[in-house]
């Protein structure tokens, strides 16, 4: 097994060696086991810090050849959209008062599929349909500020 407890700042000089891709959810989680997209097990011992990106770059201290390359992988997402930007901020407001991840885009917004906030949106008059794609949610006002405590 691949452990993985370093992320590289500049782009190895070869391509990677492996992919792995990885949920939303995943990405911000820096430890656990994963298993990469031709099926090789790694373990994740990341120091704290900020969610992995895709494109990030993953390695061993230790001197193992194995480079990893970071994939967002695809979810089960929600697309809400509406030629009413009105009516798409205001969508955005309600999620965000239920602390739901999104992901913002012209004219759409991306949710993680929930039948309560499908039936919700539709409601509100937005266009909902489903999709697998990957899931890039904002970081949110706080992301790399060291945090907030409530």
């Amino acid at each position: 097994m691949i452990v993985l407890d370093r992320r590289l700042s500049v782009p190895p000089e070869t391509p990677a060696s492996l992919r792995l891709p990885l949920s939303a959810q995943q990405r911000e989680s820096l430890r656990g086991h994963r298993r990469t997209a031709c099926g090789k097990d790694l373990l994740l011992q990341l120091p704290r810090g900020e969610a992995l990106a895709p494109g990030e770059w993953l390695s061993s201290r230790d001197g193992d050849a194995a480079v990893v390359q970071v994939e967002a992988a695809p979810e089960p997402l929600l697309r809400a959209h509406s030629a009413d930007s009105l009516q798409l901020m205001q969508a955005a407001y309600h999620l965000g008062n239920r602390h739901v991840a999104l992901e913002l885009r012209p004219g759409e917004l991306r949710l993680l599929e929930d039948p309560v906030l499908e039936e919700l949106l539709r409601h509100r008059g937005l266009v909902v349909d489903r999709l697998d794609a990957p899931f890039l949610p904002e970081p949110g006002a706080y992301a790399g500020k060291g945090g907030h405590a409530h």
